[in-house]
């Protein structure tokens, strides 16, 4: 069946057929709500209450717009209602880098941290917009993009990322293109203050696929072996180690190799490389207690070649959003 058929057949009540309509749209909208988020299963909430909400107002979809656009019209005032109330974080923003590795602080519960985006959640099937796409999802805009007041995040993403017009944007959330104009440009100038970073995805071209390889095998090769001095080697002199839930974070390889000495390299580790935020992931388990068991999601951070950023989510549970609960065997 063609788009159209399937549209008349779920305007009929037909909801396989608009199973086949949304599902051409599911990975770039639950990307859209991740960015507007920095919570995967908060963008799959989102998108949960958004495919509700179009089904149930499918009837009076009129096709004066495309039905993504529509869509993305539905999600985004989800998003906006939810991003009103749900900050994200990560450590930094708890306080200041610390240098007693003894006193990590008691973890923050509640929804309040970024959280990694599996690579599979990506949505770069388009070559044109691939790029884009990815650097979009990375963790240091994302973490940017939280900053924004919730309007302008999705005045930013509307335009920048999904490449509407202001005009198309203002009728997305119901405003005006002045408005959307004069949005977009508080949204650059405070994103460009929060991410000095080059991108990542820059930093991976650069390097290439023999030498990202080169560098994921050494970097796991040295954690596995807790070989703290050959990791110093593959940081920058400013490294950041972040560590959500906890509030905890180092900055700078003399705290953060003493906090690998005296406090992660306790316990033995292994790690899996998989693609996390469109960047270098690992899935890291610990052993204890007789087995091996989730540790924590860690995202690389790359400038000019070393890690300039270890961003490790030690929340166990966040290992299903890849499929496992543990990292498995290698």
């Amino acid at each position: 069946m063609t788009t159209d058929d399937d549209l008349t057949a779920a305007r009929s009540g037909d909801e396989e057929a608009f199973g086949r309509l949304v599902t051409r749209h599911r990975r770039e909208l639950v990307a859209h709500c991740y960015r507007m988020l920095g919570s995967p299963q908060d963008a799959e909430d989102a998108l949960q209450e958004t495919l509700l909400a179009a089904w149930r107002g499918l009837p009076g979809f009129e096709g004066r717009s495309s039905l993504r656009t529509w869509l993305y019209r539905v999600a985004t005032s989800v998003c906006l209602r939810q991003a009103r109330r749900r900050p994200r974080l990560l450590s930094p923003d708890a306080g200041p880098p610390r240098s007693d590795v003894a006193d990590l602080g008691e973890p923050v519960p509640g929804p309040v941290w970024l959280e990694p985006l599996p690579g599979d959640l990506v949505d770069d099937e388009d070559p044109a917009t691939a790029y884009l796409r990815r650097e979009s999802v990375e963790l240091a805009f994302v973490a940017a993009l939280q900053h924004l007041p919730a309007t302008q995040r999705a005045v930013l993403l509307l335009r920048e990322v999904l490449g509407y017009s202001a005009t198309e944007a203002a009728a997305l959330l119901a405003t005006t293109p002045a408005s959307v104009n004069s949005a977009l440009q508080r949204a650059r100038a405070a994103v460009a203050g929060q991410t000095s970073r080059s991108s990542q995805q820059a930093e991976l071209a650069r390097l290439g696929d023999a030498g990202r390889a080169a560098l994921v095998d050494r970097f796991v090769g040295a954690w596995e072996r807790a070989d703290v001095p050959a990791l110093l080697d593959l940081l920058t002199e400013d490294v950041r180690f972040t560590m959500p839930p906890l509030p905890a974070w180092f900055a700078g390889r003399t705290d953060v190799g003493r906090f690998l000495t005296d406090r992660v390299f306790a316990t033995p580790w292994r790690l899996r490389p998989a693609p996390v935020n469109a960047s270098i992931g690992l899935l890291c388990e610990q052993y204890a207690d007789g087995g091996w068991h989730p540790g924590s999601v860690t995202v690389l951070g790359l400038r000019d070649g070393r890690v300039d950023w270890i961003a490790g989510f030690v929340d166990p549970a966040l290992h299903r959003l890849f499929g496992t609960g543990s990292a498995g065997d290698r």
